[in-house]
């Protein structure tokens, strides 16, 4: 618990530091859009019971049905959203740090280790800007790691001894016989599924963790599968059963429309894309473990210690499947951030190991308490300057994505239909029927995506009202004849760093 505490401390100045640098460019809010459709999600299913974006018409384009609850919870015990969000991302940030500690400790016994590389996780910037973004990641980490931390358990689930020919002393030694750890890994990915489908990819790593510490007994792989592929069903079955009831599919419409929308970036190289993707969350301290890392799984590989290699090889799997469908680092890369405390734990693993900053020879000593402070001030300094990008990321969504929905609220009937990308503020403020043409609440969107004259058809037919979005999103649908332009904007902060101004389109429908 005094582990946990000195986490809780440095993640909340972490994540009040992020704060404070976007309030002193004079705004409060999410540096992206997406946090604004989970509070839609999370504020009408405390207000009104209804799973759904908009009211009265239920939908699957939460991606996290785990972090909308808990969302919604802030809504019904009326504690102001703003608030109750960057409270869930320092819990969680805090959590993720003590898990790695944790997770660290088990791989090596090396408190040091250990230590840093909590303290490293709650001042990573990637990690420290999620943690004030409204978003599920670093909750979806944090599971990760609980699932991973089961896969190096090496006790047995059961006695490997046969079991008794007297049937009540075989039921006496069923009652006496502990849930292992497989059960609760199990469990923590059925649970992670629900903060990100991308949850799933946890299985296989849970499993061979199974097959690696059965110690070849039939009985005990049996119950270690078993109890694994249980824990996990209770949480994956609902989640599926929950998805086919509300669209008719087994995921979440954002888990086909993010696909299909960025189904042009798979026509890169695979390698190419994998290399992009890998380097993405190298960008800061993490690459300063890289030496660590590629130590550490050395020494494992020679010693044959396979199971301690898991979250390592989880942690590369899940890099390679973003690159194989969908390989997209914008946003500070933060659908591939899960993968940077895995990664921490062995860097950290590598550098103690070696690092010998008292050592008489020279050399070893020079190099040992360089590679230490490097560490420490490229961290620090990532962590003031991603300070900085939080800030501005807040900016631009306030006085863009807000600033548009604000707009509609007070200038549009209530009863207007307005189709949008993107519709997180739009649908939060302005409380008016939308048709999202990233086909997150709009399925019939997906299909045509990306054929612009298909879409501008459809908004028509739809006899939508408005049409908001970026001009460069669609360059050629909002210059067609049926779309005025009636609205921008018109901050300076997007265009100063290559973007445009939200602009707000009448549709005519010729009628």
């Amino acid at each position: 618990m005094r582990r946990l505490a000195i986490f809780a401390a440095i993640s909340g100045l972490s994540s009040g530091v992020y704060l404070l640098a976007s309030r002193a460019l004079g705004y409060t809010g999410f540096p992206l859009d997406d946090a604004w459709i989970h509070q839609t999600f999370a504020r009408n299913l405390a207000e009104r019971g209804e799973w759904a974006f908009a009211p009265g018409h239920p939908s699957a384009g939460s991606t996290s049905p785990l972090w909308t609850l808990i969302l919604s919870l802030g809504y019904s015990l009326r504690i102001e959203y703003h608030a109750w969000a960057y409270l869930c991302g320092w819990a969680t940030l805090a959590l993720l740090a003590w898990l790695t500690f944790r997770l660290t400790l088990r791989l090596c016994s090396n408190h040091v280790a250990a230590l840093a590389s909590g303290i490293f996780v709650a001042l990573e910037w990637h990690l420290a800007w999620a943690s004030v973004s409204g978003m599920e990641t670093l909750l979806f980490s944090a599971l990760a790691l609980l699932a991973l931390g089961g896969v190096l358990d090496t006790r047995p689930a059961v006695d490997s001894t046969p079991l008794s020919a007297n049937p009540a002393e075989a039921l006496r030694s069923l009652r006496s016989a502990r849930l292992p750890a497989r059960w609760w890994a199990g469990l923590a990915v059925g649970a992670a599924i629900l903060a990100r489908p991308d949850g799933l990819s946890l299985l296989p790593f849970v499993l061979l963790g199974a097959l690696f510490t059965s110690d070849k007994n039939r009985r005990n792989l049996t119950a270690q599968l078993g109890f694994g592929l249980l824990g996990f069903g209770i949480f994956f079955l609902g989640y599926l059963a929950f998805n086919y009831r509300l669209s008719g599919a087994i995921w979440p419409n954002t888990f086909y429309a993010k696909q299909a929308e960025y189904a042009i970036y798979r026509d890169a190289p695979y390698l190419t894309r994998l290399a992009q993707i890998v380097a993405a969350p190298f960008l800061g301290g993490l690459a300063l473990l890289l030496p660590g890392i590629m130590l550490s799984v050395y020494r494992r590989v020679r010693a044959g210690a396979w199971n301690s290699l898991l979250p390592f090889s989880w942690a590369i799997a899940f890099l390679a499947l973003y690159a194989w469908r969908l390989p997209v680092t914008y946003q500070h890369a933060r659908y591939l951030l899960p993968a940077i405390p895995p990664l921490a734990v062995y860097g950290f693993d590598g550098l103690t190991s070696w690092a010998q900053l008292n050592t008489l020879a020279p050399i070893r000593r020079i190099a040992s308490r360089a590679w230490v402070l490097s560490l420490a001030g490229v961290t620090v300094a990532f962590w003031i300057v991603g300070a900085r990008a939080y800030a501005q990321d807040v900016r631009i969504v306030e006085t863009e994505m807000v600033a548009a929905a604000r707009w509609l609220e007070s200038n549009t009937p209530p009863d207007a239909l307005i189709a949008v990308h993107d519709i997180g503020a739009v649908g939060y403020f302005s409380h008016r029927e939308i048709l999202d043409l990233a086909g997150l609440v709009s399925p019939e969107v997906i299909p045509i995506i990306r054929n612009q004259d298909a879409l501008a058809r459809l908004i028509v037919d739809s006899r939508a009202d408005y049409l908001v979005t970026f001009p460069g999103w669609y360059p050629r649908l909002v210059v067609g004849p049926q779309f005025g332009r009636i609205y921008a904007t018109g901050a300076p902060y997007s265009p100063a760093v290559g973007g445009e101004n939200m602009t707000v389109y009448r549709v005519a429908r010729g009628d």
